[in-house]
């Protein structure tokens, strides 16, 4: 593309005294200047839908700019940049570092289907429980326990009875015994007493399961990731 510059200076001719031979306006004169304004004419662009070619250049608009002023690659990357620091602090604000991300359909990373951070999976075969300072299974961040097949065994709980006896006095008259109880009717015998015992004994039926894979919670399967980076 080129600007035209004029290469004949007509109006200086006309200060030119009569008979100058420079004051007479020469058809070459006029043809160049003729053929300088077609060239350039014909670099230029059309106002009407121009088919620019090269690295044509226009004014950078302000970041606040929103007419149909035209955008420049200048323009369009400070506004990209400026979306995608938006939607850096808006991820960040939604899934920081340390979120646990839960999935019930694909098994795919966080990272490809958010597009953004590093994960790991996270919790294989556990429940997730609350932090709970007041307990020392529970009050800090990532501890772990418990069994998934731990044994609840058959048993039972035994009491003891044990033996008692009872003291019953026995009366001789003639060939017959009266038995009486000890002080019973308020008199005491005076024979020699006989004593008699007897056993009870108490049993509590076996309770309990002796089996693995008692323990479980309900629960319910998904895929669980955790945000590191």
């Amino acid at each position: 593309m080129s600007n035209y510059s004029k290469t004949t200076d007509f109006a200086a001719k006309d200060a030119l005294t009569t008979g100058n031979a420079n004051k007479i306006v020469k058809g070459t004169e006029i043809d160049d200047e003729f053929s300088a304004i077609q060239t350039a004419v014909n670099s230029k662009a059309d106002t009407n839908s121009p088919a620019l070619t090269g690295s044509p250049t226009a004014p950078t608009a302000s970041s606040a700019t929103d007419n149909t002023q035209l955008a420049t690659t200048a323009y369009v990357t400070a506004a990209v940049t400026a979306a995608l620091t938006t939607a850096e602090t808006a991820r960040q604000a939604l899934f920081p570092v340390g979120t646990i991300y839960t999935q019930a359909g694909v098994a795919t990373n966080p990272a490809t289907l958010l597009g953004f951070g590093t994960w790991e999976e996270y919790g294989a075969g556990r429940a997730i429980v609350g932090v709970d300072a007041s307990n020392t299974l529970f009050d800090t961040l990532g501890e772990t326990g418990g069994l998934a097949d731990s044994i609840v065994p058959s048993h039972n709980h035994g009491i003891t009875d044990p033996s008692h006896e009872h003291t019953l006095p026995r009366i001789l008259t003639g060939v017959s015994f009266y038995n009486f109880r000890t002080e019973a009717n308020g008199f005491l015998s005076s024979t020699t007493a006989t004593t008699l015992s007897a056993t009870t004994g108490i049993t509590i039926n076996n309770e309990g399961v002796s089996a693995t894979n008692t323990n479980y919670q309900p629960y319910i399967t998904v895929y669980m990731w955790k945000r590191t980076a």
